[in-house]
């Protein structure tokens, strides 16, 4: 018996290691273990899979480190970032379906464009701005969801815990001046594969 104890100790401490207590949680945005409504279990198999599909990214391209970004929630897979050309964008997404567990893959890849300083600029500017209302907003937790903005599209990806705070998320973001379009990925908790009780 104590020796089982120890083992599960163990083990839990050694997959704690990948997750990490208070780790990057969904998106790199500091949510910690106990926050997140997946089971720890999901919450491993997502990290694996995300660490899997970013070497394979990376190997397929390694200019991929910088320009492209790999998500998974709950089996999903999401891709943000810009490439050269549509094929690149078509062989990212074969690459995401080929992912040992993936139940969908999302694709909101750009096509490389000419840099433009005053684009780049609004384009963060929006996102900080939706980052603070969501933080300051007592009905949202902020820590689940990650923005991106590209050329004055809001891309909102997460997990809430009810459909009234997934509405909020998504009325905030409308509110921003000079945002052209929203396009969320908002999960429930409810429609999770599996999600701690």
């Amino acid at each position: 018996m104590k020796n089982n104890l120890v083992v599960s100790l163990l083990i839990f401490f050694i997959l704690s290691g990948c997750v990490g207590v208070s780790s990057k949680g969904i998106f790199g945005t500091g949510v910690s273990v106990a926050t997140d409504p997946r089971t720890v279990g999901t919450q491993i198999d997502d990290s694996i899979m995300q660490k899997n599909l970013s070497a394979r990214v990376i190997l397929m391209n390694k200019d991929y480190f910088l320009t492209v970004k790999t998500k998974v929630l709950d089996g999903r897979i999401f891709l943000t970032g810009k490439v050269e050309n549509p094929e690149e964008k078509l062989k990212l997404t074969k690459l995401a379906w080929e992912t040992q567990g993936v139940r969908s893959v999302r694709n909101d890849i750009k096509i490389k464009e000419e840099f433009n300083f005053k684009q780049s600029a609004k384009d963060i500017l929006i996102t900080s701005q939706l980052t603070t209302a969501l933080i300051l907003n007592k009905k949202i937790k902020a820590t689940n969801y990650q923005i991106d903005t590209y050329k004055k599209k809001i891309y909102i990806y997460g997990i809430a815990i009810t459909p009234e705070e997934r509405d909020l998320v998504l009325k905030e973001a409308k509110e921003i001046l000079d945002v052209e379009d929203v396009i969320a990925s908002i999960l429930l908790v409810e429609n999770l594969r599996i999600q701690k009780n």
